[in-house]
């Protein structure tokens, strides 16, 4: 059985961090275009006030307000994302920490699999940051809506990254690094 290293504290604390992160962006995200959408919140301001009417904008700009707070706290922990993601990969270059590459011939499959997974997790980190940073500065605004479609991926590339990183979990646990759970948690 491998031995499994030991994980320092600033290790696990990047880990969690961007774990909470990436937690709390998918559910503000997935309110936002979902349950909390501004047509969807508008149609339901629009039908509890038939009494009197009110213009369409000022329907949005109530909408937009409600909204407002839980939209905070995406940019905040995108923030943290974003800085979390940098601190890790620089930790890990200083640190001299690597992951097998998927593209060795040289290695097992449940090793290129690992691969895999970092890449998926590394590429849809970078992908999904780039573009809140371009909506949210407007950088290359002639693609504004290709790059919003983008960024909204991440709903559904979260999810996927959660079941191949659990997957790997149990995988690990199960075979040659038992343990590696409460090491990740408790760093014993």
């Amino acid at each position: 059985m491998a031995e499994i290293k030991k994980f320092t504290i600033i290790h696990r604390l990047l880990h969690w961090l961007i774990a909470i992160a990436m937690f709390v962006l998918f559910i503000t995200g997935f309110l936002r275009m979902y349950w909390m959408n501004k047509k969807g919140m508008v149609a339901i301001i629009e039908s509890k006030t038939t009494s009197t009417p009110v213009a369409e904008e000022v329907l949005s700009d109530i909408a937009s307000t409600i909204r407002q707070p839980m939209w905070e706290w995406h940019e905040i922990f995108a923030n943290v994302m974003i800085v979390a993601f940098v601190a890790r990969i620089l930790y890990m270059l200083f640190k001299g920490i690597r992951f097998p590459n998927p593209f060795s011939r040289k290695i097992q499959f449940k090793e290129r699999l690992q691969g895999f997974v970092y890449v998926y997790f590394y590429v849809f980190v970078f992908i999904s940051a780039f573009t809140g940073i371009c909506i949210e500065n407007k950088f290359f605004d002639a693609y504004h809506e290709t790059i919003e479609t983008v960024h909204k991926w991440g709903i559904y590339w979260f999810p996927i990254f959660i079941i191949l990183h659990l997957a790997g979990i149990v995988l690990a646990e199960h075979t040659t690094k038992k343990g590696i759970t409460s090491k990740m948690i408790g760093g014993d």
